[in-house]
């Protein structure tokens, strides 16, 4: 089972067959190095921050005070003490929208990385265990989604179905399953013909009892990773739909819809802009940089050269 913890150059995440963690967190900190660190911290603050939101947002996102409209930020002239990042268009905190969007793009970004996880793996476990028409099938469906820009087929969705919450959950969660149908297939196609998966269909094992108890746990490691690098993806496309005003509809902040709506007061109000994209750059790095490290930790391959 040690050669099969390595297979196809990817290592368990520290999930023993006794569901016991083989590496705990304080081993991965101490190997990290220091910008792996300050990537995991910052994306324990960004969580923390985005669920206590309503508590620690100072003002309504929603709230408007035309006499306190493009109120700079602390520390410059005409600023408000009240308003730390200033104030937008419409006198609306600029801090208060930015944690509630950071909150509301989080959640969206969650929901449909995890709707993709699951359509893909679903998808690529039919294609690798039952192969013949249905593989066909699913790499057929496969090819058509890298070979259409997921942008396209994303306005064309939400300019059909309208920009609610549960279209555009839907809408995010289709995007990128096709990735983990290809990992997944590959791998299932590797695994089925491994002594273990063997033993157990002559033992009269079913094969969705092969699929689930005997497979799944073995591709764990790479779904893991592929999760952590198509949420940041995810997160831009929100943030480009919403800029594009085809995704979450106003008064309810987003941080792609604030820079959307800010881009015409950057000549004389750039706080407005620069909050949320500073925002979006944080969350895309820390995830992008936490993918890499499980990628660093899961991958013989690297650790061979």
């Amino acid at each position: 089972m040690a050669d099969l913890a390595s297979h196809g150059g990817i290592r368990s995440l520290g999930l023993g067959a006794a569901g016991r963690p083989l590496r705990g967190l304080a081993d991965l900190w101490v190997e990290a190095d220091w910008i792996r660190r300050l990537a995991a911290v910052a994306g324990l603050l960004l969580v923390a921050v985005a669920i206590a939101t309503p508590i620690i947002a100072p003002f309504d996102p929603a709230g408007q005070s035309l006499l306190a409209r493009l109120r700079p930020p602390i520390g410059f002239e005409r600023a408000v003490p009240d308003h730390l990042l200033g104030t937008d268009e419409l006198g609306r905190d600029v801090l208060s929208r930015c944690l509630h969007g950071l909150r509301l793009t989080l959640g969206l970004a969650l929901f449909g990385s995890c709707i993709g996880l699951v359509l893909g793996t679903a998808l690529g476990m039919l294609a690798g265990t039952l192969g013949r028409w249905c593989d066909t099938l699913v790499m057929g469906l496969v090819d058509i989604q890298i070979a259409v820009p997921f942008t396209l087929i994303a306005l064309l969705l939400v300019a059909v179905f309208g920009s609610s919450l549960d279209v555009l959950v839907v809408v995010l969660g289709v995007y990128g399953w096709e990735q983990y149908a290809r990992i997944i297939r590959a791998e299932v196609l590797k695994l089925r013909e491994m002594p273990f998966i063997e033993s157990a269909r002559a033992s009269g094992a079913s094969g969705l009892r092969i699929a689930v108890k005997h497979i799944l746990p073995n591709v764990a490691s790479p779904l893991v990773v592929m999760f952590t690098l198509a949420f940041s993806n995810i997160v831009l496309l929100e943030s480009t739909l919403s800029f594009l005003g085809l995704g979450v509809q106003p008064p309810i902040a987003t941080l792609g819809s604030m820079v959307g709506t800010g881009r015409d007061y950057m000549p004389s109000a750039p706080w407005i802009v620069a909050a949320p994209a500073v925002c979006i750059l944080l969350v895309t790095f820390v995830v992008q940089m936490l993918g890499d490290w499980l990628r660093d930790k899961t991958d013989v391959r690297l650790e061979e050269r």
